[in-house]
């Protein structure tokens, strides 16, 4: 997946479901198009593939900036509605995981990547300096470990300021830590936070916030810390 231009590459030889493979390649140029219409709005310029092939191009695309949740749930819970590409989607059905298993895979891999990525967003929005890398414009790459600003600077190991800033005085970026909403029984999610400190570590010290929707009453609840849960 070029994340510049959409454009998507299937690795294959032959398929034994050829028309549903036809069908599918058919969709994701349709959604090539509507998404690269979508993300052009973003860019004083609309020439994404003039963008993504131009070397001296210091904004060639936003890529994750403006995240803010991930959403495990059935993919009929947000189908009708415009996330504006800022939500991690992953699709789960609660009926078919009664010991909670692919929950549990869930919410401590993808989930945690996801909280990685919005951490890195968040504290390179809020000091580009410390915690970012500064201009790439001005950048030196150190081994593949670091960035240095010029021929002397700290070593930087952030994302750069035009990864998160419209220019240098205006953020693109959102700062703000990652919402984490889980459609599954809160008594599931339960036993799959007991089980990981790394989830006990990001939910219950709110470096993530876990809202749960109850399937069976359609009601909200909020993860305070030490599993105290809060009616939406």
């Amino acid at each position: 997946h070029d994340t510049t231009t959409d454009d998507c590459f299937l690795h294959q030889h032959t398929s034994h479901h050829q028309a549903l493979l036809d069908k599918f390649i058919s969709d994701l140029k349709i959604a090539k198009a509507q998404n690269r219409d979508y993300r052009s709005q973003y860019f004083d310029d609309s020439s994404v593939a003039c963008k993504s092939l131009n070397w001296s191009e210091v904004r060639p695309e936003w890529g994750l900036a403006r995240n803010a949740a991930f959403i495990v749930g059935p993919r009929a819970f947000t189908q009708d509605v415009n996330l504006d590409g800022r939500c991690f989607l992953h699709s789960y059905n609660w009926k078919i995981d009664e010991d909670g298993k692919l929950l549990e895979t869930i919410l401590t891999a993808p989930m945690v990547v996801a909280q990685w990525i919005n951490s890195q967003y968040l504290f390179s929005t809020l000091d580009n300096v410390n915690y970012g890398s500064g201009s790439k414009i001005t950048h030196n790459v150190v081994g593949k470990f670091g960035i240095m600003q010029g021929n002397s600077s700290d070593l930087m190991h952030g994302l750069a300021l035009q990864s998160v800033n419209l220019s240098d005085q205006e953020s693109f970026h959102q700062a703000q830590r990652l919402l984490s909403i889980v459609v599954a029984p809160r008594q599931l999610v339960q036993s799959v936070i007991a089980k990981h400190e790394i989830l006990q570590k990001l939910f219950f010290n709110q470096w993530v916030h876990l809202v749960i929707l109850e399937p069976q009453t359609q009601e909200f609840y909020h993860l305070g810390s030490k599993d105290q849960w809060q009616k939406l």
